[in-house]
């Protein structure tokens, strides 16, 4: 059975009606409709299979869902080095923010030091969904102890007027309020971010469980 056949089967035409218009930017009828467990499993079964090493070379793919495919065995990958080399031949490919954003490979949490050169290679893409995923690897593994201020700058920096980038600048933020709070409010507070992420950042903020009472009224003061 083909990777094609695997999702036709897992078909969902529900989700495929959800899934264009939560993904307005590429064709909907490269959309199949597949659910992300079902994705895991038919990546998990691709892994394994002798047709894997094809299957990643066969770029681009046809389909969304192959696209989320490709990433999940990405993040399987246990080596460090591989991993990097294999994220790099992909991204290019990366057309829509889920694609982006669902893969998390796991390898790279044992090697920040390694990783944060291939970080800061990302973000300063000029290619949006390699600069969001960028973004991503950086708020998901460096706004704990490894966080430094820099990265704060780097990410306001690196900005830009694409909505899908804006709103990974504003997770980002959002996400360093709840983790890093004294050293980000500043951004709020003196509205160093443009007009749009901002607002974004407030409402995301104001939104989350891991953002304190105290903070969430400051941060009203801010809109």
């Amino acid at each position: 059975m083909t990777i094609y056949q695997m999702l036709q089967e897992a078909q969902d035409e529900g989700y495929q009606v959800f899934q264009a218009k939560l993904v307005p930017n590429i064709p909907a009828e490269t959309i199949i409709g597949v659910r992300t467990p079902e994705m895991r499993r038919i990546a998990k079964e691709v892994d394994a299979s002798d047709y894997r090493d094809e299957f990643l070379a066969s770029l681009p793919h046809a389909y969304y869902e192959e696209n989320l495919i490709h990433f999940f065995i990405l993040a399987m990958i246990r080596d460090f080095d591989s991993c990097v080399q294999a994220v790099d031949t992909f991204l290019p490919y990366v057309d829509c923010w889920p694609v982006s954003d669902q893969a998390s490979p796991k390898t790279f949490k044992k090697y920040h030091e390694a990783l944060l050169p291939h970080i800061h290679r990302w973000i300063g893409s000029s290619h949006v969904y390699t600069a969001r995923f960028g973004m991503r690897m950086l708020m998901n593994e460096f706004l704990g102890e490894d966080f430094r201020e820099a990265y704060l700058e780097e990410v306001a920096a690196r900005g830009g007027d694409d909505y899908y980038l804006q709103m990974m600048e504003a997770w980002f933020f959002a996400t360093a309020l709840a983790k890093q709070y004294d050293a980000t409010v500043p951004y709020i507070a003196e509205h160093r971010l443009s007009d749009q992420v901002h607002r974004m950042v407030i409402r995301k903020a104001l939104e989350s469980y891991r953002v304190s009472d105290a903070h969430k009224e400051f941060l009203r003061g801010c809109r």
